[in-house]
Parts: structure tokens; sequence; C-alpha cells
């Protein structure tokens, strides 16, 4: 059962990858490629991918579309008597037809050229802003309204937040960094803004304030503390899944745990502490049910169980239920949705342009890049989450996409608006042979990052 279930998870992340990256990228070459048609540029080849074509080809009109064998991006390739040259190979060889001279990228006025190689990065932030509004408009959004901390793990607190530790049962936490806080939810948000160099909570009840020292680039450290904190839900059930212990020893939804072995439960997180280390052992819960108590005798199982902070698997007890929670429905009309929409999609560029900013300031590791198979375990794991979770991946990485494809590097979009801009301050471009000798540079800076990338990709799935 075990390689079936690891085989299952490999199809997946691939799977997952494929969908991801592929979405991403037609997206991206799709602006540039109905950009140049609007501007009368013409398109011989759209291609998903560098290189040679793969069989999954075909023309239509003019272009070629198709899938190319090296999966590290895709392009499109406008007829151009200037670019053949620097990117012939990489884009599948130079092109045979001519075109007319009208027909030409170099020919058109720059202010065509500049909303052509713009019109990516514009589509990839448009992809995320429609994901984000259509999710806001159709399903809205649901907050866990609990602001109290049920206890706290300090075997996962970082040394850093170790003032948290002596917190009372049921505290409070009323504001994080000074904004008020009305739901776990904006308590995960705070506590993952890698924008904070810090973390104050304010509580409730006369509690003082603890102020955690660890930077939102310390993301390891983050994580470490979400996990460590656990949310005060009281332990009634919601789901009961058929055939498990919990069924068949006849607890149903609603009821409210109050003992298990006579000791007193407090919390679902109480619960489960107690539960979690007796598989195999009975046990026996003093239950509310409306207006009286029960005894019900229930023997966990041991399951096995993944840690998704430390991607770790262990054996616990197990019952088969869920809580049953109070949750908050936010929902939105049309024009919610787009500022919804719009907020996300610049929250998210917010966190990537503080990232870039960081590595370039040497506040943020390198090691911290992800490369194609950090994003293909990440897009697995958020497949497995559910659709949902993983078009906001998509959407997030599409926003990442929009931002890097802006840095002055040439060969990136970026790097050609550079030289349009220098083109429009001279009054005429800079010679073939500079441009040349840029993109070659570029490409070489680009294969850098990648090799990084890659890399740190190899370090991260040796380490785990």
């Amino acid at each position: 059962m075990g390689p079936s279930r690891n085989g299952g998870r490999v199809l997946l992340t691939v799977a997952a990858f494929i969908f991801v990256l592929g979405v991403l990228i037609f997206v991206h070459e799709l602006g540039h490629f109905m950009a140049a048609k609007a501007v009368g540029i013409a398109v011989p080849r759209f291609s998903i991918g560098f290189g040679p074509a793969t069989p999954l080809s075909f023309r239509r009109g003019e272009t070629e579309y198709r899938v190319s064998w090296i999966p590290l991006g895709g392009y499109v390739k406008m007829a151009s008597k200037e670019e053949q040259e620097a990117m012939g190979a990489l884009e599948g060889g130079e092109l045979e037809q001519e075109y007319p001279a009208d027909r030409l990228f170099e020919n058109k006025p720059l202010a065509a050229r500049i909303v052509v190689i713009s019109a990516g990065v514009t589509m990839n932030v448009l992809f995320a802003w429609a994901v984000y509004t259509a999710v806001s408009a159709i399903f809205g959004r649901v907050e866990d309204p609990t602001t109290r901390i049920a206890q706290v793990d300090e075997g996962r607190l970082p040394a850093a937040a170790e003032g948290l530790a002596d917190l009372p049962f049921g505290a409070q936490i009323v504001r994080v960094n000074g904004d008020t806080i009305a739901s776990w939810d904006a308590i995960y948000a705070a506590i993952a803004d890698v924008t904070s160099d810090r973390l104050r909570f304010d509580f409730a009840d006369g509690i003082d304030p603890v102020i955690v020292d660890i930077p939102g680039t310390d993301a390891q450290a983050r994580v470490d503390l979400l996990g460590a904190l656990y949310p005060l839900w009281e332990a009634r059930v919601g789901l009961v899944d058929p055939g498990k212990p919990a069924a068949a020893a006849g607890l149903q939804r609603g009821d409210l745990v109050v003992r298990i072995d006579g000791d007193t439960i407090m919390s679902w997180h109480d619960m489960t502490d107690k539960i979690e280390p007796s598989a195999g052992k009975a046990l026996t819960f003093a239950i509310q049910r409306e207006d009286r108590l029960e005894d019900l005798t229930i023997v966990p199982e041991e399951v096995p169980e993944r840690d998704l902070t430390t991607d770790s698997t262990r054996l616990v007890g197990k019952i088969g239920i869920g809580p049953l929670r109070e949750s908050l429905h936010v929902r939105y009309g049309l024009l919610g949705a787009l500022g919804e929409g719009a907020r996300l999609t610049a929250d998210d560029a917010g966190k990537v342009w503080f990232t870039l900013k960081g590595m370039v300031l040497r506040k943020i590791s390198p090691r911290e890049l992800g490369g194609p198979i950090f994003i293909g375990q990440v897009s697995g794991q958020f497949a497995a989450a559910g659709f949902v979770p993983l078009i906001y991946f998509m959407a997030f990485l599409s926003v990442n996409l929009a931002i890097l494809n802006l840095l002055p590097i040439p060969v990136l979009d970026g790097g050609h608006l550079v030289f349009l801009l220098i083109e429009g301050v001279r009054g005429k471009p800079l010679s073939l042979a500079t441009r040349i000798r840029l993109t070659q540079v570029g490409l070489f800076v680009l294969l850098g990052i990648m090799v990084l990338a890659l890399t740190n990709d190899l370090f991260r799935v040796i380490g785990g």
C-alpha cells in the first residue's frame, strides 16, 4: 500500500506541475500573441517550451503552434530580421519565410512594441485578478472567527517565541503588529506576512503583550510558530466518518466531549492529545448530548498522519471525527469580488517584490529560491488539498512570474523594455551587435539563476 500511495503522489505532483506551468506559460505567451496580432506583427511561431518541437505541433494560418522539449518557459516568435541571430537556436531555429517590412516587429512604432512586450506580464496579472475575483464571487470567503488560543506546543515553538509558551488557556489575541484581529485566518496571515520584521501580539484581559523577533524572511521559523499555536475550538463533534470507531460506538454530530477516562476536556486539541497516543486502547468518553450526559467506550485505530509543515508521517490514534466549528462566511457582490481580487493580487505582488528586494540587499538567502522541482512539489501539495487551493497557488505563481519577467535582464521582458526605453531616450535603438551581446549575457545570467534554483531544489529533496 505504501509504494502505491507514493506512486500516486508522484503522479499527482507531475500532473499538477504540467497543468500549473502549462497554463501560466500559455497565459503569458497568449498576451504577447494577441498584442502582436492586434498591432499587425506577423507571428510565425507560438511555443510552450524552448528548443526543438515535440510531435505536439500543428499549423494554422501563418502560425505554427508547438510544444517544445525544454519545459522552462515559452515564447512567441515574431517576424523580425534583427532577433534571428540572438535567439534563433533557443527558439527552434531561424525563420526561412520572408515577411513584408510593415509586419516586422522592429518596424512598428515604439509605443506598439512596448505594448507587445508588456502584454505577457499584463496577462499574468489579469489572470491572477480573474482567479481571485471568480473564487471570491462564487465561494466568498469562509473565516474561522476564533481568536483564542487553546494551547501552545512548546516543542514546536521557535526559541525567539518562547514568550508565548506561558500564555494561559483561552488567551485572546486582539492585535498583531497593531492590526485588529477578528479571525484565526487573520492571525495566520499576520504570522505568514514576509514583510514584517517582527511580531507583536496584544491580548485581551490584561495579558502582557509578547514580542517575537522573527523576521518574515525566516520562513521556517514562521511556519514552526504557526504549527505551535492551537486555536480554541470546543470538543464538539461535527463530521462522524461511517465505519470508523466513533461511528461504531454511537458518537453523533453535535455531541460535546467533556471527559476522557475521567480527565476534563477543555478543547478539541485537548481531546486529540488524549486520543492520538492511545491507538488500540479502550477510552471512556463522557459526552453531553442535548441535556444529558452519556458514556461511550471507543478504541482509537492506528493510522498514518502526514505533518504538512515537516512533510513527515507518523502513526497516531484516530476515531474518525471532525470538529463542529463556527464559521464566518463573507460573501461578495460583483464589485466586492473585483475589489477583493485586486487586493489579493496587490498583496501577492508586494510579497514577491519584498522577497526580491531582500535577496538583492542580501537580507534573504539565495537558498530560498525555488526551481521547477520545488514548484512541482508545492503544486502537488495544493492539488491534493483541492481545486480551489490549487488555482489560488496558480494565481500567486502568475503574479510571481509577472514580476520576475520585469527584471531588467535581456532575454526577459524587462530586458526588452529597457532596450525600448533606451531607444525612446536616444531617439534610435542600440546597435544590433550591442543588443546581441547583452542578450547573450542575459541568457548566461538567466541560466545561472536556473542552476541555482535547481541546486536549491536538489538540496531540499536530499535534505527532506
